[in-house]
């Protein structure tokens, strides 16, 4: 049966031909089956050509060729909700009768008369023309649509009021100056308090707002800037906000780094400058000396000819303080100060803190309008609505007039420092205030996100084309594997140490992290902050810092007792620190801490080579050097190099040390010895200096500067 199948579809004439022209080369008549199976598939049957594109097209030649047509629904329209007949027509490139006739199809069971402007609502039907018509759909915006623009919500200050509503205001007075030159000692001698003797450290380490009544019984509000270079954000917030900037210079130290800092931060916020030379009651002290390097910076005296006051005052004897208040008085008087007590409240946030018994509280200064208990106000990203207004001797008030400094309690969120304050008119505006804030941060947020998603995407696709290049290059060859693939998560081995940083106010924190921004050494030690905030530390901060193996740092702040015991228990360190430049040595111990140990050569001795010897030891004879110490000693176990010239010609240990005929342990100087090295082929020449040493652990310093 096979037989016959196989014959009747092979061509029997090359069969018949090959089969006979092989029976007739052998002598004998084989029956086996496999060999005439062996001689069939080795037939030319088997190896059929397959015809070329140009052998193809000369037998095609003068017939009829067929060609399909494409793929039906290859092509995309667009499609949007609420259609009309004509726009369906138009988007399809197809006449109404064609959109008339798939409607028959597309919506049997209906009743409706379709003309050409005729809504279709519901989309099903609308997707079924599309695919009666053989094109595939997208759905899209309306064309003639455009989007809307976003609305601002945001709120926005008043325009300036008319003159007629404006009243005169007390002057906003910033105290500015170096550290340590006297600035809290002259406002606690206005005051007649005693604030300076509270501070930590003996410096300014908050800004401070508060009102005094001068003796004329005028009043003026004095804002106290930190002098400390930590501090520069918070100068710069006070001279923003001020009217006069009175300078406060120590006639011994001269002008120092913090004073050309504060001269440049007035003259940025174009405000009048008021010289305050203090400590004249120091001997020796020369005031023209301090008034003319004053004068190097661009503050020209008015007793070197220039037009800025310079008034010599002590602050510890309160010596000539009438003369500054009396200059003060008559600057505020020639700048003529007005505000519009009335209207929407406009101030600006000096200072915000949480305390452990009131809660959330910042410190505004009124600048415009008249902030009383009710009012709502917005400021950054927190809204409040004024529950209390305290003074900053802690006195309640019912309102605050502009140039008025005031803690302000009832925060739902709590602002930062230097804030714009501005008032709404329910609680449902502000927290659509909010929400519009919120968005713009996500925006702004994304646009940096998207920028570092192109720039990742870049460099992957030069890599790929790269990697794509060089597998082309090889050609059939596979590119070998470079390794085993490498890990999703990657565990980072590199020394780091992460910080939680919390302030008792917000200027505080700022100036703290201003401050671990100027760090620049990640690559011997990363330095990274998980987290920060305002206020005691909280539970959270300790699951925070056990997740990232981080070291709480709690400046000015109290740390609960429980959660004291908690940390201890969880091995979380937390450092306590009430003067900045003392947290910051911290910071620096504990990187310099995390910086990988080094192995460095310690000198023991050293020796100088007389002579080299043969010395027999068994059958076979052995270099040995003849050397004499010449410095420090030579220990039997430590490390060798031998120098001949400038160049090191053997390193490694020895194998024998001998004294005269005696095996020792150590040389001492001026001694003779034979020293043997490990390698019996290495020979000494005359001349050569031996050197001992040891290789001893060595911890590096970080050399961050952060500024002081």
């Amino acid at each position: 049966m096979y037989r016959s199948l196989l014959f009747k579809r092979l061509p029997l004439k090359h069969i018949r031909n090959e089969c006979i022209s092989q029976l007739s080369e052998s002598t004998t008549f084989c029956y086996d089956f496999k060999k005439w199976k062996r001689c069939i598939s080795i037939s030319s049957v088997c190896y059929k050509k397959r015809k070329s594109v140009e052998e193809r097209a000369i037998e095609n030649q003068g017939r009829r060729v067929i060609r399909y047509s494409p793929k039906a629904g290859s092509e995309v329209v667009g499609i949007w909700r609420n259609m009309t007949v004509q726009e369906i027509a138009d988007v399809l490139n197809k006449d109404v009768d064609h959109v008339f006739n798939a409607l028959e199809f597309a919506d049997k069971n209906s009743d409706v008369n379709y003309k050409k402007d005729t809504i279709i609502h519901n989309p099903q039907i609308i997707r079924d023309i599309v695919k009666i018509s053989g094109c595939r759909f997208k759905i899209v915006a309306r064309p003639d649509v455009e989007e809307k623009q976003e609305e601002n919500k945001d709120a926005v200050p008043s325009p300036p009021a008319p003159p007629e509503s404006l009243r005169p205001r007390p002057p906003v007075v910033c105290v500015m100056g170096h550290v340590d030159h006297g600035k809290t000692t002259l406002l606690d001698a206005l005051r007649d308090t005693a604030v300076v003797d509270t501070e930590f450290g003996g410096i300014t380490q908050h800004i401070g707002a508060f009102e005094v009544k001068l003796p004329t019984g005028e009043k003026v509000t004095f804002l106290d800037t930190p002098g400390h270079a930590a501090f520069t954000a918070m100068r710069s917030r006070g001279a923003r906000a001020t009217d006069i900037v009175v300078l406060v210079v120590a006639a011994d130290d001269g002008v120092m780094e913090q004073t050309v800092e504060s001269i440049r931060m007035a003259r940025e916020a174009d405000v009048p400058i008021l010289v305050a030379i203090n400590k004249i009651d120091k001997p020796g002290v020369n005031i023209e000396k301090t008034m003319r390097s004053l004068a190097k910076h661009g503050i020209v005296c008015e007793a070197l000819g220039g037009d800025i006051q310079a008034i010599a005052v002590s602050a510890l004897k309160k010596l000539h303080l009438e003369t500054l208040v009396e200059a003060l008085t008559l600057q505020a008087q020639l700048m003529d100060l007005k505000a519009d007590p009335g209207g929407y409240v406009e101030g600006v946030v000096i200072e915000a803190l949480v305390d452990p018994k009131t809660g959330k509280q910042a410190t505004v200064l009124v600048q415009r309008g008249t902030l009383r208990k009710g009012c709502i106000i917005v400021a950054g990203t927190g809204w409040a609505k004024v529950r209390v207004l305290n003074t900053a001797e802690g006195a309640s008030v019912q309102e605050a007039p502009p140039s008025t400094p005031v803690s302000v309690l009832g925060w739902r969120e709590m602002p930062s420092a230097g804030d714009h304050v501005l008032e709404v008119d329910s609680e449902k505006r502000a927290n659509e205030v909010m929400r519009w804030r919120h968005n713009q941060r996500m925006k702004e947020k994304q646009a940096a996100d998207w920028e570092v998603i192109a720039s990742k995407e870049s460099e992957h696709r030069a890599h790929y084309r790269q990697q794509l290049a060089h597998k082309r290059a090889l050609g059939r060859y596979r590119i070998k594997p470079s390794g085993p693939r490498q890990k999703m998560i990657q565990q980072d081995t590199h020394p780091t140490l992460s910080v939680l940083v919390k302030g008792d106010v917000d200027g505080s924190v700022e100036a703290i992290l201003d401050i671990l921004e100027t760090y620049d050494e990640h690559e011997r030690v990363k330095l990274e902050l998980v987290h920060f905030g305002v206020g005691q530390v909280t539970p959270s901060d300790i699951e925070i810092a056990q997740a990232f193996n981080a070291v709480i740092y709690a400046f000015n702040v109290e740390v609960p007792p429980a959660l004291a015991v908690d940390a201890r228990k969880a091995d979380i360190p937390i450092k306590r620190h009430n003067v900045i430049y003392k947290l910051v040595d911290d910071i620096k111990q504990e990187l310099s801490a995390r910086i990988p140990s080094r192995q460095e050569e310690e000198l023991i001795g050293e020796a100088n080579v007389l002579q080299q010897f043969q010395v027999s030891e068994g059958r076979k004879k052995v270099p040995v050097a003849g050397c004499r110490c010449v410095k420090g000693s030579l220990a039997r176990n430590a490390l060798y190099k031998v120098i001949r010239g400038q160049e090191v010609v053997y390193e490694g240990k020895l194998a024998s040390m001998k004294h005269l005929k005696d095996e020792v342990n150590t040389i001492k100087c001026d001694m003779e010895c034979g020293l043997r090295f490990d390698d019996a082929a290495f020979e000494v020449r005359p001349g050569d200096t031996v050197v001992c040493y040891k290789m001893v652990d060595v911890t590096d310093a970080t050399a961050w500067d952060p500024g002081f």
